[in-house]
């Protein structure tokens, strides 16, 4: 028996997980996978009526769970930050989910601006380094308000968060094994110290317990060119939080746009949180016009880090077929169907599979 905890969040995050457990229950059916859930009400409006952010001792009650579904977060009437650092960087750091996992993968029906693009070209994974870099939130400020204020933001790098991120992304490559080619992707040009680490873990792990896996090097910015480009040079491409952060945006949009999106947050010796990247889109909220499509492809990902293989395979092949023969696009509102239908259909599919 799973124990999965649903943090439903804000905004239409709610509406969007729900559809994601309708589709995992059916699947559970399916090939007889055995789970419960719980849910928690961590966020806008709970921070509004309490003042709190999270409750003590979130990240403990969280440990006892074998995974975490998120819906959204971020409130309107609640300033930008407060709960995007309070709940999902606390959390991330708290239980240590040192990897960001991305696929970035374009399927048959689905839009993308790039021209002369399919589906066989856009096929790829990011392995984002989660717990260190910019966003550990070392640094300071100096004469704050005056014409002489100081901001320094510090980038902390250490040889153990960077030695595993490194590792997971050989992995990947491995399991994928599509072209076995990790692409690093770093700035060893100007950020001399920093990437110097990484380079050097980079090549010595790679020699080292990797042979197998080819390696390659990209400078950030030549990466967000050549994804747009030519995406179908990437199998795995592997970098830090602040430069992931960026690059995965730029995914989202060349896979179809954030309703197909989704990603993990993944401790693999521990508990990992699954979501849609997207954000919590309020104007939406009650409306039905969400798609519901990148929270069931994060329930695909969660099924597949548990080991449940068969279950995630299903959920992909139903996904696959609702999109590209029965919705009409992947923007909210241009559907062709509601939020809650979307999720039916999809669990439907699953049924005849």
């Amino acid at each position: 028996m799973k124990r999965i905890a649903v943090l439903g969040g804000d905004g239409t995050g709610p509406e969007v997980v729900a559809e994601g457990i309708k589709c995992l229950d059916a699947v559970a059916k399916k090939v007889g996978f055995e789970y419960e859930t719980e849910d928690f009400n961590w966020g806008g409006d709970r921070y509004l009526e309490t003042g709190e952010v999270l409750p003590e001792g979130a990240a403990d009650t969280l440990r006892k769970f074998d995974a975490v579904l998120l819906g959204a977060i971020g409130h309107p009437d609640v300033k930008p930050g407060i709960l995007e650092k309070g709940i999902l960087l606390n959390l991330r750091f708290a239980l240590d989910q040192y990897i960001n996992l991305r696929p970035v993968k374009l399927y048959e029906g689905v839009e993308t601006p790039l021209a002369n693009k399919g589906p066989e070209d856009i096929d790829f994974v990011v392995v984002r380094e989660n717990t260190e870099g910019l966003y550990v939130g070392s640094g300071g400020s100096m004469k704050k308000g005056t014409a002489n204020e100081i901001a320094v933001q510090e980038s902390i790098n250490t040889r153990l968060g960077v030695e595993r991120c490194l590792r997971f992304a050989f992995e990947v490559a491995r399991k994928r094994n599509k072209t076995n080619t990790v692409t690093l992707c770093g700035k060893t040009n100007v950020l001399t110290f920093a990437w110097d680490l990484w380079e050097r873990a980079f090549h010595e792990i790679g020699e080292a317990d990797y042979p197998d896996i080819k390696r390659d090097y990209a400078h950030v910015d030549a990466t967000c060119m050549w994804m747009v480009k030519n995406p179908e040079w990437f199998d795995v491409i592997v970098t830090d939080n602040i430069f992931g952060d960026i690059i995965t945006d730029l995914g989202a949009v060349i896979q179809g746009g954030m309703g197909i999106a989704a990603g993990g947050n993944l401790n693999p010796e521990g508990v990992s949180m699954y979501e849609p990247i997207g954000g919590s889109a309020p104007k939406y909220t009650g409306t039905g016009k969400i798609n519901p499509m990148a929270s069931i492809f994060s329930v695909q990902m969660m099924l597949d880090q548990m080991g449940e293989t068969k279950a995630a395979e299903i959920v992909e092949k139903a996904c696959i077929t609702v999109i590209s023969g029965k919705m009409e696009s992947m923007a909210a509102g241009k559907m062709g169907m509601t939020t809650t239908q979307v999720g039916d259909t999809v669990a439907e599919e699953i049924d005849k599979l």
